[in-house]
């Protein structure tokens, strides 16, 4: 590693060239990246609502719609011609309405009342008239604008595309926003914590490189999801500062005695092993979601993954270079220490350790439990819901109800059947109405005699198509049993059949989050605890740091059970597990490092006193500005997904914070014996109190034999 450490110091000038090009050429990549806000993309391809959304868009002329356009004080007539003009706006894919149910023929010819009410209310009544309409993937914002232009102020549109739509205007602005009132609270703390004005300016400059072509290699990714955009670059920030702050810390220490180009390879030596073990622990909480079926984990977890290395060279390899290049001004602007020391605080912290030892190991038990019982959201209705998406679909279920149409397909094969099936399911609760060809037609009718724009509504080549209409919400235990229904009541006469739309769809996300939940938890534990294995050859330490941590995440996610929380995003509860873990279990080390070094010259009371007094500011530091990027999120993002995950960061942070200050010294000591016997070449000191007895023992020997 000499030669790289001489390469960076002799190559200065070449270093700062190359990463300020990459980064000027990533900031222009970062502009032309796809951000998706459809979530349902992100389900494995084989669930079955996303198989049954492809058979639909490959096998019917119509897909499955989208949004609904609800248009008041309107004939039948005016209705047709409604229809005509939305689907002629630029974005949409298809609008259906009561013509392509009945036929146009039957809707013209046959008088209004005498139709199945159970059906045409659904889409006409009190002079009112609703479509439901298919906007294509990825034109949402600019469709919805039209739209909402079309049909002016007094009517509405609503539904997945509208949410969509609305959250595209909320991210890049929230963004935006959430950096602009960290960046000047993290400097406030980086100005307290360092004896330097220029100091934070180097940290920012050179996380803030690292972020920047982070967010520019992802065009070889081809798109990021809305929670990795929202998310990603504040995380980064906010765990590898730390990376940053201890080289240039080290550097300082080296300058009081060497000339600055060998304190600064002092300073890449020692901070390249720390640093790296940092890093790794990190790293492997956020690979981790790498391992989510739901792929927007693995979407999140590989972008926050790529952040943390791409900071760690960027320190290793960016910042010795401007520090090197700007000692003289950091010299220059030099200021006495901001902060007082903490080291009384932490030996008073000492003193009433093992009462909070005694308090989390009676709170661990129940908040685990609670933790594993909360009930989650899977969708994003609830995002909107403050928006005009929001007021418009209330407007519309207030006059039609809270419709969520669902689309079953079965076999085309046997259209006897199929009645029996549509008959059955017509008797489910919630079912409004069921609306196919045996139902809508008639099983006896050929399709062959039917006009196709009616029979290519319901069948395909291979599939039939049954709709069916409920009264339920989105999601919830009601509407999850009632998809399972559905799903049971196919399977007694098909050994193929797919169900499509919003709620099946979630239905799907529900069971495969709920597997990942537990594989990706189960992975990084395993992973840092193999970390800690390594780092400390050690059996116990690693348990006593996991459950540190480990009791901080589930403290922070029993809340929402607790507190009776019933829009918990899954979203928040799956991230923040691993991210917690991985980023602050860095604080348990440190303490637990230098513990282990004082062990080894003082007795065990003495050794926690001075490792807790010498690192709590440390900690703090990195505590606070982790914690203050979560709460930012929070106070910033109008987007509950990002919200809630930015209040879970925030609060678990200063928990994790907590734990490690305030039951983490009790643990070491209490289980100090322990750790001597389990761990690999310990060293530990002799207490005085053995040796005292030890030597009095010798003297009543000698004495013995002197008699």
């Amino acid at each position: 590693m000499n030669r790289f450490y001489d390469g960076v110091i002799e190559h200065k000038k070449r270093i700062m060239i190359i990463f300020i090009t990459i980064a000027v050429l990533c900031a222009i990549c970062a502009l032309f990246v796809d951000i998706n806000y459809n979530l349902v993309d992100y389900l494995p391809q084989e669930a079955q609502s996303t198989q049954a959304i492809e058979i639909i868009e490959n096998e019917f002329s119509s897909p499955l719609p989208n949004a609904r356009v609800m248009i008041n004080n309107i004939s039948l007539t005016q209705a047709f011609d409604y229809k005509e003009k939305l689907s002629s706006i630029s974005g949409v894919a298809d609008v259906t309405w009561l013509d392509d149910i009945v036929g146009a023929d039957t809707l013209k010819t046959v008088p209004y009342n005498y139709l199945d009410s159970s059906i045409t209310e659904n889409y006409y009544k009190d002079n009112t008239a609703l479509y439901p309409i298919t906007i294509e993937s990825g034109a949402e914002k600019d469709t919805v604008t039209a739209i909402e232009n079309f049909i002016g102020e007094e009517n509405s549109v609503a539904g997945n595309a509208v949410n969509t739509a609305a959250m595209q205007e909320m991210s890049i602005n929230e963004v935006l926003k959430a950096l602009a009132i960290l960046l000047p609270l993290v400097i406030i703390i980086l100005i307290l914590y360092t004896t330097s004005w220029v100091e934070p300016l180097l940290f920012l400059l050179s996380v803030g490189t690292a972020i920047i072509i982070n967010m520019g290699t992802n065009i070889f990714l081809g798109q990021i999801s809305f929670i990795t955009f929202a998310v990603s670059p504040i995380l980064q920030l906010a765990v590898s500062l730390d990376y940053a702050i201890f080289l240039l810390h080290s550097f300082n220490e080296y300058r009081l005695i060497y000339e600055p180009k060998v304190a600064m390879k002092l300073a890449m030596k020692k901070a390249l092993s720390a640093v790296a073990a940092s890093a790794a622990t990190t790293v492997i909480g956020f690979f981790a979601l790498i391992f989510m079926r739901f792929e927007v984990g693995g979407d999140l977890g590989i972008n926050l993954v790529k952040g943390v290395i791409l900071s760690f060279i960027s320190v290793m390899a960016f910042l010795p270079v401007l520090t090197l290049l700007s000692y003289k001004l950091i010299d220059k602007t030099k200021h006495r220490p901001l902060l007082p020391s903490l080291n009384n605080l932490a030996k008073k912290i000492i003193k009433i350790s093992i009462v909070f030892f005694i308090l989390s190991a009676v709170v661990a038990l129940p908040c685990f439990l609670a933790q594993r019982n909360i009930d989650f959201t899977y969708g994003t209705g609830d995002i909107t819901q403050v928006t005009k998406a929001g007021q418009d679909a209330a407007k519309i279920d207030d006059k039609f109800g809270a419709e969520n149409m669902l689309v079953l397909l079965v076999p085309k094969t046997d259209t006897g059947k199929e009645a029996v099936l549509c008959d059955e399911l017509s008797e489910l609760n919630h079912i409004t109405a069921v609306a196919s060809y045996v139902k809508s037609v008639g099983a006896q009718i050929p399709s062959e005699y039917v006009p196709n724009d009616v029979s290519e509504q319901f069948y395909s080549e291979n599939y039939s198509r049954i709709i069916l209409y409920t009264n339920l919400s989105e999601e919830g235990t009601v509407t999850f049993k009632t998809v399972q229904s559905v799903l049971d009541s196919a399977g007694q006469y098909y050994d193929t059949y797919y169900l499509a739309g919003q709620a099946a769809t979630l239905y799907d996300m529900k069971n495969v989050v709920s597997v990942d939940t537990k594989v990706v938890n189960i992975i990084a534990v395993i992973g840092i605890f193999i970390v800690l294995l390594l780092t400390f050859r050690s059996l116990s330490i690693p348990l006593i740091l996991v459950f540190t941590i480990e009791t901080a995440i589930w403290i922070n996610l029993s809340f929402a059970y607790f507190a009776n929380q019933s829009s918990f995003n899954f979203i928040g509860y799956l991230v923040v597990s691993t991210v917690q873990l991985g980023s602050t279990v860095d604080y348990a080390i440190l303490i637990t490092d230098r513990y282990l070094g004082c062990r080894r010259q003082m007795p065990k009371k003495e050794a926690i006193k001075k490792a807790l007094g010498e690192n709590f500011i440390a900690i703090v530091i990195s505590a606070a500005i982790l914690s203050l990027a979560g709460f930012t999120l929070a106070a910033t993002s109008s987007n509950s997904i990002i919200s809630q995950l930015g209040l879970l960061l925030g609060r678990g942070t200063l928990l994790s914070l907590f734990m490690v200050a305030f039951v983490l010294p009790s643990m070491l000591v209490l289980f100090d014996k322990a750790i001597q016997k389990t761990s690999l070449r310990n060293g530990f000191y002799n207490e005085p109190k053995d040796l005292s007895t030890r030597h009095t023992k010798e003297l009543q020997h000698k004495g013995g034999n002197l008699k």
